[in-house]
């Protein structure tokens, strides 16, 4: 649904910030100043190697490890359900990622195809999703933002977005179609709508922003120049942040990758930290 300005106003904002390995992070929820490990990942099924799916999706749920288990990450997820919509991966989806987490859209239409899997530490407050297209049979699938707003259940007054999201299909890729024309408008659409109703529209209201995606562009210009960091230089697969106003910061110590074998995509983590000041 989406979030009125004066509900967005209630609920505050929040902060996330980036941090080295999660063993390497002190500090605890409830007291100002204490940062914390925040683990981010952006993870594009992708559709060849159909049989790797649920092994991919078990590699993203062990992507950190923490003591003698594994750090619980907030994932953001592309292509679920997109060109072989057998119900499997989001299934998957909630088994590896059911215990300890909250999964939202993973089966609704229209944002099945970019759903986000939220650990327990963190209560989904309000959720909206921005609708970017409506995609061209043949080309690109239809094109969305799934945002959801996110408060430390032990810190209420640590709050964030997070938002995940996939470009078109095929832009930027270095080939010609009949298309190209179309993916390029619909590129720079989703560019501004990205910048605009997602980045611009959360900061207004003291939030900080954090967004993962399969961006369909390698050399992606920063949507916020003034603003937004980036986890990696290059590359289609992006993790980015702005901050807020409300207190909650955000830093990166870190990055890694983790293969998943299903097509060209690998998860990308970004190994975070966040506080409230």
């Amino acid at each position: 649904m989406d979030i009125s300005r004066r509900r967005a106003l209630a609920l505050g904002g929040g902060a996330v910030l980036g941090a080295a390995g999660v063993a390497a992070v002190a500090g605890g929820a409830g007291a100002a100043g204490g940062w914390q490990p925040l683990i981010v990942v952006t993870a594009n099924i992708g559709r060849k190697r159909l049989k790797k799916r649920e092994p991919a999706i078990l590699a993203v749920r062990r992507a950190v490890k923490s003591g003698d288990g594994y750090a619980k990450p907030l994932v953001g997820w592309q292509e679920i359900g997109e060109g072989d919509d057998d119900g499997r991966e989001a299934r998957w989806i909630n088994k590896h990622f059911g215990s300890g987490f909250e999964n939202i859209y993973e089966h609704k239409n229209p944002a099945q195809r970019v759903p986000i899997s939220v650990p327990n530490e963190y209560k989904i407050i309000d959720k909206r999703v921005t609708k970017v297209h409506g995609g061209k049979k043949g080309v690109s699938p239809h094109r969305v933002i799934t945002q959801a707003v996110l408060q430390h259940v032990d810190d209420p007054k640590m709050r964030f977005v997070f938002a995940n999201t996939h470009y078109v299909a095929g832009a930027w890729n270095g080939k010609e179609d009949a298309h190209e024309a179309w993916r390029d408008r619909m590129w720079a659409r989703h560019f501004r709508t990205h910048r605009e109703e997602v980045l611009r529209h959360w900061r207004s209201q003291g939030f900080p922003v954090i967004w993962t995606g399969d961006v369909n562009r390698n050399g992606m210009p920063l949507l916020m120049p003034q603003h937004e960091k980036r986890a990696f230089k290059g590359g289609i697969d992006q993790i980015g942040w702005v901050p807020g106003g409300n207190g909650t910061e955000l830093r990166l110590k870190r990055t890694k990758v983790v293969p998943m074998d299903v097509d060209g995509h690998n998860a990308r983590v970004a190994l975070m930290q966040i506080r409230r000041a």
